[in-house]
This record gives C-alpha cells, structure tokens and sequence, in this order.
C-alpha cells in the first residue's frame, strides 16, 4: 500500500486560505483570524499563536494578494507581531495574545516613516502615511515605544483596498515597550510579505490575462494564438515565477530582502499593465478588475520604498566601501 505523500504546510496553508476567502469574500479580519488563525501564524505557541515562520507567511500573503485583501495582515500579523516579539517580556506577554487572536489589530511606524520628535518620553510630528491599526507601534529614539496618536487622518487612496491615514502626535505621552534595535529586520520582514503579496497579485493578473487570451476571438481564431500575445504572456510567466522565487527568500537576510522589494514590485506593475494590454478596452472599464491590480501594484511601489530605495540598499552590500 503505498504511503501518504506529505503536503508541506504552507502548502496547506495556502489551500485552506483560498478556499476560505473564496467562501467568505466578505469575513471581517476577526473572523479570519478566528477561522484560519492567520493573526497569530508568527505568534509563538505560548501566547496562543501558531509559532510558524516565513515560509507559511509567504503562503498566506501570496492568497491574500490574489484577491486584493483590505484585511491588515501586513501590518498587524507581520510587523507589529515581529516588533512585539522582540520587544521586553511583559510587553509581549501583554500584546501578543491579543494580536493572535485578532482582537487588535496593530501598525509600525519606522525610523523615516515620519518626522518625530522624541523629548522627555512624549512624541510630537506627523506620519503622513501609515497603514491603519488600532494600536501603534513607533520606532523612535532608538526605542521601540506605543503611542497613541493625537489625530488619524484617513487618506483618500486610489487604491481603495490598501487604506492608509495620516497620524499626528502632539506631544503624546508614550510607553516604552523595548528597544529599537529590531526595526531593520521588522522592515525587511514586511518587506518579504509585501514580496509575497505581490507575487500573488501578479499571478492573478496572469491567469486572467491568460483566460481572456483564450476565449476573446479575432479574425476567426483565439487572440492567445497571436505571436505578440503569446510573447507578453510568456515574458509575464518568467517575471512571476521569477518574482515567486526572489520572495521566497526574502526573510533570509537584508540583501535577499532588497532584491525582492526592488524585483517583485516592478514584477507586479509589469503583469498590471499588460493584463490591461491583453484585455484591451474592456480592461481599462470601471466595471473590470483589472484596473484594481494595477492601483494596488501602484501603491504597493511606495510602501517600505520604491524599487531604487531597495536597489540602493542592495549596493551598500555588493559594494562595500
């Protein structure tokens, strides 16, 4: 009798998400993280988490691009789980169990994010754009602090499933919560799941852009047929398999990290782009998705920095001085 195959569990993973946000388009992030338990994946055991690590992230990220998920994963699951975890013990003992169960959701905000002021253990400046949480973390001052802002200003986004908000702090009391010296690796681990979630939404571009390609006719014969679609279609199939496999090791190190900001972001915006070329001028209606992909990987571009940023961080490795 021949033995199970063992499915790895990203894997796993992976199919329980897509087939839960296929079934529950509309789940509120409580109810994904009391469902699948995707708030507490990086969350250690004993504060109710899953205890998982990168690879299972990745696979989460990656469905959750696929659909354009608003749910705060990136910065709730992600950066404020990994800033908290290597935060003082009684903070984390205090915070993560919340975070796991999705009770709370959480923001970071990093050194650069915003212009901040630390005195006296108040915080006074403006983030003009951070991801929404409830709770906030701030790098600053080489410590890693909670704050409550004095303002939220939500943004007007022309990407609508990506919310951003402006907060001011205006000489805000803050705690201290541990400190500051993991905010480079906090970065470049939402870095690696906003890698993850672009390689996904790129996907998607291409399976649509592939589907139209073999059902639109023209001149008798599917327009798949065509030497310049088959050639767009083949060029995005090597940017997102090679996107899939510069985030697969992102969380590796800094250097991994900036390649796949800087690739997986130009990845994204190429397969956009060129799912609204192969549609044609259905692709650019209101009423088609396709114009969503191409904001989301237009937004995508500017968060953690643009692709130079990330190129210039990968120089200072490959050329010391």
């Amino acid at each position: 009798m021949p033995h199970a195959v063992d499915v790895p569990l990203a894997d796993e993973l992976r199919a329980v998400v897509r087939a839960y946000l296929a079934a529950h388009p509309d789940a509120s992030w409580r109810a994904l993280a009391r469902d699948v338990g995707v708030a507490g994946l990086l969350v250690p055991e004993r504060y109710g988490g899953a205890g998982c690590g990168p690879a299972e992230t990745a696979a989460v990220a990656e469905e959750l691009g696929r659909v354009l998920s608003p749910h705060p994963f990136l910065q709730t699951a992600v950066l404020a789980v990994e800033a908290v975890k290597a935060a003082d013990p009684d903070t984390a003992a205090r915070l993560l169990p919340a975070l796991a169960e999705g009770t709370t959701t959480a923001t970071v905000i990093l050194p650069g994010d915003g212009d901040l002021r630390l005195e006296s253990g108040r915080l006074s400046g403006t983030v003009p754009c951070a991801l929404p949480g409830e709770l906030v973390l701030v790098y600053a001052g080489g410590l890693l602090l909670t704050a409550e802002p004095s303002h939220r200003v939500p943004h007007r986004t022309m990407d609508e499933s990506r919310p951003l908000a402006t907060l001011v702090f205006d000489d805000v009391i803050t705690r201290r919560a541990g400190d500051g010296g993991s905010w480079s690796r906090v970065r470049d681990l939402g870095v690696a799941a906003l890698a993850a979630e672009q390689v996904g939404g790129a996907a998607r571009c291409l399976e649509m852009a592939t589907e139209y390609a073999k059902q639109r006719r023209q001149f008798g014969r599917p327009i798949g047929s065509f030497q310049a679609i088959k050639h767009k279609l083949a060029d995005v199939l090597l940017q997102v398999e090679s996107a899939r496999s510069a985030a697969g090791s992102a969380a590796e190190s800094e250097s991994y990290a900036a390649i796949a900001g800087s690739y997986c972001t130009e990845a994204y915006l190429a397969a956009a782009g060129e799912n609204i070329q192969v549609h044609g001028g259905i692709g650019i209606t209101w009423e088609h998705p396709a114009h969503r992909y191409l904001k989301r990987a237009t937004s995508d571009a500017q968060l953690f920095g643009p692709p130079r940023a990330h190129r210039g961080r990968l120089a200072a490795h490959v050329f010391p001085d």
